[in-house]
This record gives structure tokens, sequence and C-alpha cells, in this order.
């Protein structure tokens, strides 16, 4: 039998991180920066709801959804799109602005879908250096040319934990031309309570070239419900929903990221305690000389250039204890680093202590 001719792409894969170490059941997973405390009272209360009518399409537009991320956020609902996760948002902001051999600039430590869906339709990726693995407005900069479209900027930045403070990202909104798309993912926006951070939501919300991304895989803790949204222009929203897949998000999903946005008091706890341990393990890693990142989002990057021992070597003989981080050289090939998600209070104790016994 022949197969047909398909396209072939020069991609690296998305690696996701780890959640299964073989011959163990029992494994806590901190390698995929998602929720310590799970998800909202509220979420769970919807969900455990037995009467769901699935035999129906939801509503493609998730109005309700829509309704409360207005209301919750303080901004227009018209100029809301969600989507399947805000990858599936990312892929359509691609496939509206991006033609081949057009140029994208990145920092060279980002979220691997912004590359991976540029190539996808054929545009080009440049990097831009970071320093001291903090994205660098200076070096984006130096990389914009004729031929780019759009700027893609985690802020903070995931693996690195870093982030633009509100000066430096309004600066490079005003030394990027005006016809480049700035394109601002807040996934870790709740967390970040530093007083010179500003997120891109409440920086541009007014502007008509800047795009903003959100999920509720992170510190709403709906990851496996695949729910994100996007913010822009009306122009650039009324665009996307032509391209929209038409029932992108399902209907259990959309009730559940409803509920979430009401649970105020669930947030607030998520952030006081992704603050409180994330500075706890930082001073107790700091023993064993493996220094990270001030803390921001709910993840750390941890760097084991003054550590007796190698990245690679406590990951391994972690996942032996069934504690599985990320290594950062799969897909970002940051070596000797490991990135470490805030967990839950006995995952987080249960690390501290495997260290401990890993260290002797």
């Amino acid at each position: 039998m022949t197969t047909p001719n398909f396209k072939k792409f020069n991609i690296e894969a998305y690696k996701p991180g780890k959640s299964k170490v073989n011959n163990l059941k029992k494994v806590i997973k901190l390698s995929a920066n998602e929720s310590a405390l799970g998800i909202s009272p509220k979420a769970k209360k919807i969900l455990s709801n037995k009467k769901f009518v699935l035999d129906k399409y939801p509503d493609g537009k998730s109005q309700s959804l829509r309704k409360q991320i207005s209301k919750t956020y303080r901004c227009n609902i018209d100029k809301i799109i969600c989507g399947a996760g805000s990858d599936e948002v990312i892929q359509m902001i691609c496939q509206l602005f991006l033609n081949p051999k057009d140029e994208v600039v990145l920092p060279e430590y980002s979220f691997l879908m912004y590359r991976i869906y540029s190539k996808v339709v054929g545009a080009k990726v440049i990097f831009a250096k970071e320093i001291n693995f903090k994205v660098s407005t200076n070096e984006i900069l130096k990389k914009i040319t004729k031929k780019t479209k759009i700027v893609f900027i985690a802020n903070p930045n995931n693996p690195t934990g870093t982030y633009l403070t509100k000066k430096e990202l309004i600066e490079l909104r005003k030394k990027l031309n005006k016809k480049i798309l700035l394109v601002i993912d807040d996934a870790y926006a709740e967390y970040m309570k530093n007083k010179d951070y500003s997120s891109g939501l409440d920086l541009f919300r007014n502007k008509e070239n800047v795009f903003v991304l959100r999920t509720f895989s992170k510190i709403f803790g709906l990851a496996s419900l695949r729910v994100g949204w996007g913010y822009g222009s009306k122009k650039i929203i009324n665009a996307l929903n032509v391209i929209k897949p038409p029932f992108n998000i399902n209907g259990v999903a959309q009730l559940a990221a409803t509920e979430s946005l009401k649970d105020k008091k669930f947030i607030m706890k998520s952030i006081k305690h992704n603050f409180f341990y994330a500075n706890n393990i930082k001073k107790f890693l700091e023993k064993y000389n493996i220094y990270s990142n001030p803390v921001s989002a709910n993840f750390l990057l941890l760097n084991f250039e003054k550590c007796k021992y190698s990245a690679k070597f406590l990951h391994k003989n972690l996942k032996n204890k069934g504690i599985i981080l990320r290594l950062t050289e799969d897909g970002y090939h940051i070596k000797n680093k490991l990135r470490l998600t805030i967990g839950s209070k006995k995952e987080n104790l249960k690390f501290m202590n495997a260290v401990k016994q890993v260290m002797k």
C-alpha cells in the first residue's frame, strides 16, 4: 500500500513534563506547572453534577464563560475569544497573521508552542538572546526586521521564571513598529504580586496591536479540561471567530471555568500557598548550592552550576523515589537546570525530604 504524500516539518515536537515512572504506582508530578491545590470547590461542585447534557453540542460562542471573564477582569466581552487551552488561541493567531517567510521573534527560552505553531504555517522563527535567563527587550528589538509580524512574550516567562517589569513592557511596545503584533502570555499572572509587575491585560487592554493570552490550566487547576482565552481588538477577534473551530470548548469545561472565576477565596488561598512554599523551597535548596530565580510564578528554574551534583543526577535520583521534575534540556536545550513546580504541602515536604536523602 502507498501512503499519500504529506508535508514534512522540520520541527522538534513538544515534550510535556513526564507524569509516570516505571513500576511505581504513586508518583509526585512536579514537572508541568499544574495547580498545587487542585481545582476550586465551586468547580468541583459543578463537576459532580450527574445531569450533564452530553448529546447536544456546547455553546460555540462560550457566551456564559465570556460574560464571567468580562465581569471578573473588567474587560469587553466582544474582545474575548475562548480556546481549547491557550494553545489553540496561539495556533489561531499564527494562522491569522502569518504567511510563509514572515518572521516571528521569540526569547531564546520560551514556551515551545510559539515556535511550533509559527513554523507549521511556514514562518521563520528568530530567537533573541536572554540575559541571565531574563527576556531582554534590547535583544528583541535587535532582531526586528521588515518581515517581523509577531513578537511573543510570556510574562513571567516559562521555563525561566523571570519577568519583564511594567516599565520594560511599555517601552517594548513603544519601540516596536506599530504594525507588529505583540502577543503577551499572562498564563501565570494571577500568582504575581511583585510591585513592579503588571499583566499584559492590565497594561494593554485598549491597545489595537497587543493580544493577550490567558489560561485556566494553572492557578484554576483545569488543565485536563483545556480552557484558555485571548483578548484583543474587535477586528482581530472577529477575524479569529471566522477560523475558530465551531464547538472548540466542551460544555463541562465551560461550566467549570465559569465557576472557577467566581471562587476568589480559592484563588487567594492558592496565591498564598504558592508564595509561602516557593520561598521556603528556594531557601532550602540554597543550602545545597542550588539557586533559582526570585519567586514569581508557581515554579522555579533550578541552577546547578555551583552544586556538587548535576541536574541530571538529582533528576534521576528523585525519579527513582517517584518524584518527577522537568529536565530543561528537553525542548528548551538549557543544560544543567531543572524546572520545579510548587506542589501541595504534602508534595513539597516529600520533595524536600527526598533532596536531603539524595544529597547525603
